[in-house]
């Protein structure tokens, strides 16, 4: 059934992009049951195998890391990577999983960072989310603590926090302070509003842009990257100079 609803969403059409030229993405939510992505293992297989089609061979997944709401942990994450990877195998689909964290930063997270209690993806890359209501206060100290650790701060979906909307200056700050910047795929069709499309377009005009991820959660995303990859510049933004194939 679930397959059935993934190929009505996507359509028969081959994607026009070269998700291939990524080989790796590096943000979803794909472990079943421990935050607002996919809730079985079933539902994760299957994603998974529609990454497989498009051409992807690596997945770097990130659950939620919330102090107040998605509480996990290492451990957590983990033992339900270790579930995904078994259906994988037992399924002889040839794709590698990692996983690291979404990191919400709040007021336990720099206790994490100090306490080196993360998951980090590639070059011992963190990604971390702010809130979407407010710009944040600490952020300044959360990369400088980041980097005292060894850690490369990667900002998840900077397009689509509306404080920064029309502040390219704010990304390049932070951009030369050594964050970078995660562009959502599925911002370039207006999925997010138009908002995050515009602001999108003009991070990959301005070279703003360090990795691609999809933010997969559920079978309705997969049909949106389907539809995305017609978008001219997701094609410009594949041209980019990306990480996403060092990890």
């Amino acid at each position: 059934m679930f397959k059935a609803l993934i190929n009505k969403l996507t359509g028969s059409k081959t994607p026009s992009a070269d998700f291939s030229i990524l080989n790796a993405d590096m943000h979803s939510h794909l472990i079943p049951g421990i935050d607002d992505g996919v809730k079985t293992v079933e539902e994760s297989l299957e994603l998974i195998q529609a990454f497989h089609a498009l051409g992807y061979r690596k997945l770097v997944t990130t659950p939620h890391v919330m102090s107040d709401y998605y509480k996990n942990t290492p451990e957590i994450i983990l033992s339900g990577l270790e579930k995904v990877k078994t259906a994988v195998a037992n399924a002889g689909l040839d794709m590698e999983l990692e996983a690291a964290g979404e990191y919400y930063l709040d007021e336990g997270l720099l206790n994490k960072i100090e306490n080196n209690n993360v998951l980090t993806f590639g070059d011992n890359y963190l990604l971390f989310e702010v809130s979407f209501i407010n710009p944040p206060d600490s952020l300044n100290d959360l990369i400088f603590k980041m980097q005292v650790q060894g850690y490369k701060p990667v900002l998840a979906h900077p397009e689509r926090y509306p404080f920064w909307s029309n502040n390219l200056d704010e990304y390049q700050r932070m951009i030369e302070l050594g964050v970078l910047m995660q562009l959502n795929m599925n911002s370039l069709s207006g999925y997010y509003g138009k908002g995050a499309k515009k602001i999108s377009e003009k991070m990959i005009d301005n070279n703003m842009v360090h990795f691609l991820g999809s933010d997969m959660h559920n079978v309705r995303h997969m049909g949106a990257l389907h539809k995305t990859s017609t978008e001219k510049y997701l094609n410009k933004a594949l041209q980019l100079n990306l990480l996403n194939n060092t990890i």
